[in-house]
């Protein structure tokens, strides 16, 4: 652009502040990854119900996404810097309860403030990277090392929640985010500018705001609770006032001359489309990323440290799938990357449903980074796609629906999964579990193999072999259902997206 050389460029003060805005982000990601890597050791201490496991693992997520828009219009009028001081001031005290949570309530309790403090974190970075880096060049790459933060946080998870569990409880895991809030809390008044809305005259829309949350988070209850226990009064209630609150958010957005979210992006087919591409890919990816350390753990029989760097290979394939995805796009185009991407992940979706208990970690590590590597496409590309299909002005608002719709495929995809797994799981276990096993079997893998402790050896082998043919059955379980969500993204992909040349 011609107006890019007289608009300022970013100096040493603008780039220093660019590590501070990416510490948070780091936080995420080894929040979700380490947590997954927790999850055999938190589940034998505090012993939580199936339910409770699964709302642990994706209370974090819901909340993030029903609080990201709301967070978004709170910090343009406040200031994005004083709301993200403020989120990650509330995230180290959340950390912190989190980690010395004595029951799964608190515990739950614990990860809702941490997705109310996440949803304040990303937008502000965001936002703050815009104005900061004016001239679109040096943009380009702020956003690029942004988002590398993240695929390098979840390659580090691993090893990081592995050493920790390895050496200290479940809760050290949690304690990460303290030291790296108190730099953010003393840096950033110093290297980050203020931002917020310059004419000044906007309050905060408290209606819009109360309908958004009461639109978001009375859906995600509905969808979890149905897709864990089947239909019932209270899931469909909820649903049904999901519905109502974002009927209503929806009708009050094109009354308002100044939205909190611009709802007519929505009318845009390849705006539909490429949100769609991030929620599918995280819906498929996120289950099978949940239950691998779980597999590698109690059925495979690694320890913490172990099951860390054998997942290590599957966070360095989102690394380098995403550093190829816009070279391949280039020279093969948008759309055929896409489809022949989840292909590949859907023909190594299949290859996971033929896997057995005796399956050897490092074949099945493969398959899921093959799974992995296939679906980044969807999340890079899918992003570009949502900001390049709207005007600049709408920018924000396009940021802000693409960001919920992946937190909301990644807690779905969890939950999705953990659903299909207490199924199978249930039904497979019930016909062989041996006479006399404690009731708590039932409820998972995990507390199976506490159960068979205090059992005689026969039962207890009997029980353990029984259990650990029951997961794996289980998880095979969900390879198919991620291959039916990746079918629907060579779908989607082929009959909805144009090919457009992918920027240099």
């Amino acid at each position: 652009m011609t107006h890019s050389e007289s608009v300022p460029r970013a100096g040493a003060r603008q780039w220093l502040g660019l590590a501070v805005l990416a510490l948070p982000l780091l936080v995420l990601a080894l929040d979700v990854s380490v947590l997954y890597l927790a999850a055999p050791a938190l589940a034998a201490d505090l012993q939580p119900s199936a339910t409770q496991q699964l709302w642990i693992l994706d209370v974090y997520g819901f909340l993030i996404a029903g609080f990201l828009v709301t967070m978004g219009s709170v910090g343009d009028r406040i200031g994005r810097r004083k709301l993200l001081l403020t989120g990650g001031a509330m995230f180290a005290v959340a950390s912190v309860v989190a980690a010395y949570a004595p029951t799964a309530e608190t515990l739950i309790l614990a990860r809702a403030l941490l997705g109310i403090a996440g949803a304040t974190l990303m937008p502000s970075t965001l936002a703050l990277i815009s104005t900061m880096f004016r001239d679109p060049a040096q943009r380009t790459t702020a956003i690029a090392i942004w988002m590398t933060t993240f695929s390098a946080g979840v390659a580090l998870g691993p090893i990081v929640g592995g050493l920790l569990l390895a050496n200290f409880w479940w809760g050290s895991v949690f304690l990460l985010g303290v030291p790296v809030m108190l730099v953010l809390l003393v840096l950033g008044p110093v290297l980050l500018p203020e931002h917020r809305d310059p004419s000044g005259v906007r309050g905060v829309d408290v209606v819009s705001i109360a309908l958004s949350l009461a639109a978001m988070l009375p859906l995600a209850y509905g969808v979890k609770e149905t897709a864990a226990h089947g239909p019932g009064l209270v899931p469909s209630a909820a649903v049904l006032v999901g519905l109502a609150a974002g009927w209503t958010f929806v009708r009050r957005q094109r009354r308002m001359a100044d939205p909190m979210l611009d709802v007519t992006l929505f009318a845009r087919r390849e705006f539909v489309a490429a949100v769609s591409l991030i929620l599918l890919g995280l819906l498929a990816l996120n289950g099978l990323f949940y239950l691998l350390p779980q597999f590698l753990q109690l059925v495979s029989g690694a320890d913490a440290l172990e099951a860390g760097l054998w997942m290590l290979p599957v966070a360095a394939a989102t690394v380098v799938g995403s550093l190829l995805t816009p070279r391949l796009a280039q020279r093969v185009g948008r759309t055929r990357l896409l489809a022949v991407g989840a292909a590949v992940s859907l023909l190594g979706c299949i290859a996971i449903t033929r896997v057995d208990a005796a399956v050897s970690p490092g074949l099945l590590v493969v398959l899921v980074a093959l799974t992995v590597l296939g679906v980044v496409p969807t999340g890079v590309l899918g992003t570009d796609l949502v900001l390049g299909s709207v005007p600049p002005e709408r920018a924000g608002s396009a940021s802000a629906v693409s960001e919920t719709a992946g937190e909301l495929g990644v807690a779905l995809g969890v939950a999705a999964a953990g659903s299909v797994v207490t199924a199978v799981y249930g039904a497979r276990l019930a016909a062989e579990l041996p006479a006399g096993v404690p009731a708590a079997a039932r409820e998972g893998l995990a507390p199976a193999l506490v159960a068979a402790e205090s059992l005689p050896a026969p039962a207890a082998t009997e029980l353990v072999d029984a259990a650990r043919t029951a997961f794996t059955s289980a998880f095979a379980a969900v390879g198919w259902y991620a291959a039916a969500v990746l079918a629907l993204v060579v779908v989607l992909t082929l009959t909805v997206l144009r090919d457009r040349p992918a920027p240099r």
